[in-house]
């Protein structure tokens, strides 16, 4: 069966101008009726206006509509999918657990943890070749954002979506996202496996060590970045009035959240792994990678589709094709070919 996609579905959008086009065109209709009233009753004019035709300007509009929408579809380039083969490269598998806390908004680090947390993993999307690569985000529970895959651009498009929204409860479970991330790699598959943790490590209510532990009883090397300074930085917000503010404790007195490193660096060792403290010249991803680029590369095998054949021009000559047809349907009845009766019949006399 082959696959079928879009090329360019960004296209696809401009298909909203169908419905705004047969609405302005019914009212285009309805106020040359209403015109035509003026001048007397229609029933009466019709006959003074024999070449006048009611149907044809519709049939040009109907036809030219399709035309509009074969062209769009056109533009947004339809593919099928050729060829299907199972590719085998050799690559490890990554899964990054991004923690989304509140705390991550924190501006010690530019212009905050949270936004450049996601750059630096975008940045490492874009040093992957034969890899695999899953995101998880984390607060007070885990979620699974990207399930482990080699689409690079499905990730960067998923992780530009992530904000501490995403995660409804507050919190730093690293050892849940450890967890999750263990069950998340491809199930019996032998190749080299790492997990990240990007975060500030604060406030962590979970066993992070035992976890980190655990995956290394699996062969699964975890690493930490840790996002922040030791001096920290408050958390801003907006308050009610709509005015930039920052989080506050029950005295009122304004939160200052730190990173905690001892910690990151305990679940690294324990893990097997190596910490790296994030500041504003260097987020630290690159060191990891590196460190994960001596990881021995095994065989990953993936099924793709290897070529894509392009569909958009069957659209584009059906529709040029209607837009030729429809330069020939006058809106009035042809002159000499309007009495002409190919099914004429004839009475016959007794």
């Amino acid at each position: 069966m082959d696959m079928f996609r879009f090329a360019e579905p960004g296209f696809l959008s401009v298909l909203v101008i169908i419905p705004v086009l047969v609405i302005l065109y019914i009212l285009f209709r309805i106020k040359r009726k209403r015109e035509l009233k003026k001048f007397g009753n229609p029933a009466i004019l019709l006959p003074l206006m024999p070449n006048a035709s009611s149907r044809r300007p519709s049939w040009k509009f109907t036809v030219v509509l399709i035309a509009i929408v074969l062209l769009i579809i056109g533009l947004a380039r339809p593919q099928s999918g050729a060829k299907l083969e199972k590719v085998k490269r050799e690559g490890i598998e990554i899964i990054i657990a991004l923690d989304v806390s509140n705390s991550m908004l924190a501006e010690d680090i530019q212009p905050n943890r949270l936004e450049r947390s996601k750059r630096a993993i975008s940045r490492l999307t874009d040093r992957l070749s034969n890899d695999k690569i899953g995101l998880i985000v984390f607060a007070g529970d885990a979620y699974v954002q990207v399930p482990i895959t080699t689409d690079y651009s499905a990730t960067k498009l998923f992780l530009n979506s992530v904000s501490t929204d995403i995660v409804p409860r507050q919190g730093t479970v690293i050892g849940s996202a450890i967890n999750l991330a263990i069950n998340s790699f491809t199930p019996n598959d032998e190749s080299s496996k790492a997990i990240i943790i990007v975060t500030d490590g604060e406030t962590h209510e979970d066993d992070a060590i035992g976890m980190a532990k655990k995956a290394l009883e699996q062969s699964i090397i975890v690493h930490t970045i840790g996002m922040g300074l030791p001096q920290g930085a408050p958390i801003p917000l907006t308050n009610a009035s709509g005015q930039r503010d920052f989080r506050r404790d029950r005295n009122g007195e304004v939160v200052i959240t730190k990173l905690d490193e001892q910690m990151l660096q305990e679940i690294a060792a324990a893990g097997g792994g190596s910490y790296v403290r994030a500041n504003n010249a260097e987020a630290g991803i690159n060191t990891i990678f590196d460190e994960i680029n001596k990881m021995q590369k095994t065989e990953l095998e993936a099924t793709i589709y290897s070529e894509y054949n392009d569909q958009f021009v069957y659209l584009i000559a059906v529709a040029l094709i209607l837009l030729f047809i429809e330069f020939f349907i006058l809106e009035r009845k042809n002159k000499y070919l309007k009495n002409v009766k190919i099914f004429k019949t004839e009475k016959v006399k007794n």
